[in-house]
């Protein structure tokens, strides 16, 4: 597969993704307490902490479903010449990421269409706005 993973921690590191959640007022007060008394820093501290925790609870499972499925861990981007290499060999990319899933900037939705036949993206996803409504329909 053309597409590797050309960023890494020490080249670039993504920005982080703004997430909303309802959170009830005793679970609320109780977070506050424990970010009061000098357990965490802040709030999001204590919620990052949080879901680290049941992600390593879970870390078999999701190397496993990783495994089983074929899906890129971590961060995979795919450039113009990537996509091109594969449209002009006459294949087409399931691409499966569970991280975050980069197509540059210079990708016209065209060349999207032509090299990706599916795309899956458990985590976030960083294109332009014309490749994503371009790919609307590819989105599984």
């Amino acid at each position: 597969m053309p597409a590797t993973p050309l960023l890494s921690p020490k080249t670039a590191k993504p920005v982080d993704e703004k997430l909303t959640l309802n959170i009830g007022c005793v679970d609320l007060g109780q977070i506050d307490l424990l970010v009061q008394e000098g357990f965490y820093a802040n709030r999001s501290d204590l919620i990052r902490t949080a879901i680290r925790n049941q992600i390593a609870t879970h870390a078999d499972v999701v190397r496993q479903v990783v495994t089983r499925k074929s899906i890129v861990l971590g961060i995979q981007q795919f450039s113009a010449a990537d996509l091109e290499q594969v449209r002009d060999a006459g294949q087409k990319l399931q691409i499966r990421v569970l991280g975050l899933a980069v197509i540059a900037p210079e990708v016209t939705p065209e060349l999207a269409l032509a090299s990706i036949e599916s795309l899956t993206v458990l985590g976030a996803l960083h294109a332009s706005p014309a490749v994503k409504s371009a790919l609307v329909g590819r989105l599984l």
